[in-house]
C-alpha cells in the first residue's frame, strides 16, 4: 500500500510533511512531491495548488510517477449543511461538480458529458477506518459523512449556496475533491476526501477565515496521521 496524500495549500500539508521521513523529492508540473513514510505507510505528501485542473494533474503524477495505490484529500471545506459547524470534519461519500452544466445536451446538473456518471464513490473501508481514526485524535469535533461538491470558485453567497444544496445535495463544497475524484475513478484508484470545515460558505465570519482555515488544516492533518496508523 503506497498512499497519495494532497492538500491543496501548504498549510494543509506541512504538518504531514513536518512529521514524515523523506527519501526522495520530485517535483513535476509546479508541484513538489515528498515521497517517504509515515509510521510504517508508504506515502507521498504534495501540496497540488487550488483548483480542479490541479488536482486532477496531481493525481495523475501520483499514479504514474509513483504508483500509489490510494488518494486521500485533506484540507478545509465550506459548510452546506446547518447541522455542520466550523471545526466538524466531513468524509466523503462520494463527490461532484457544482459547476458543470451541459443540461442542454440532455446531461443532469454536474454531469460530464459522455463520462456516463454525474458522481464519483469514496471508498468505504478508508472512510470507516478515517472516523474511526478521529474519534481518536479528535474525539471533540462532529464528524458527518456525505456529498462533497467542488467547483471553481470560493463559496460565500447564501443563495448561491442554497442552489448547491438543492441541485446536489452536498454538505460541504471546495474547489479540488471531484477533480481528485473524477482522475482516481478513471485510475481505478480508491481515494477518501477529509475536509474539516472552515466556514459556513456564506458569507458570515469571513473576517476570522484565515484563523478557522488553519485550525481546519492542522484536525485535518491530525486526523489523516491517525488514520494511517490504521493501515
Amino acid at each position: 500500500m503506497k498512499i497519495g496524500i494532497i492538500g491543496a495549500m501548504e498549510v494543509e500539508v506541512e504538518t504531514l510533511k513536518s512529521k514524515m521521513t523523506v527519501k526522495n523529492t520530485v517535483t513535476k508540473a509546479s508541484m513538489e512531491f515528498y515521497e517517504g513514510s509515515l509510521g510504517n505507510t508508504e506515502v507521498v505528501v504534495v501540496r497540488s495548488g487550488i483548483c480542479k485542473v490541479n488536482a486532477g494533474i496531481c493525481v495523475q503524477i501520483l499514479v504514474d510517477t509513483f504508483g500509489v495505490t490510494h488518494v486521500i484529500n485533506t484540507g478545509a471545506a465550506g459548510s452546506l449543511d446547518a447541522r455542520i459547524n466550523i471545526g466538524d470534519i466531513v468524509l466523503s461519500t462520494d463527490a461532484c461538480y457544482h459547476d458543470v452544466d451541459a443540461t442542454v445536451f440532455g446531461y443532469q446538473k454536474g454531469e460530464i458529458p459522455q463520462l456516463d456518471t454525474a458522481t464519483f464513490t469514496a471508498d468505504a473501508t478508508l472512510r470507516e477506518k478515517a472516523k474511526a481514526a478521529i474519534k481518536v485524535a479528535a474525539p471533540d469535533l462532529g464528524i458527518f459523512e456525505g456529498r462533497i461538491c467542488s467547483g471553481d470558485q470560493f463559496i460565500c453567497d447564501k443563495e448561491v449556496k442554497d442552489a448547491i444544496v438543492r441541485d446536489f445535495g452536498g454538505i460541504c463544497c471546495e474547489m479540488e475533491g471531484c477533480g481528485i475524484a473524477q482522475a482516481c475513478y478513471l485510475n481505478n484508484v480508491p481515494f477518501l476526501i477529509i475536509r474539516a470545515i472552515s466556514d459556513k460558505a456564506d458569507g458570515s465570519e469571513i473576517m476570522d477565515y484565515p484563523e478557522f482555515e488553519a485550525k481546519a488544516a492542522r484536525d485535518c492533518a491530525a486526523a489523516t496521521l491517525e488514520l494511517l496508523q490504521t493501515l
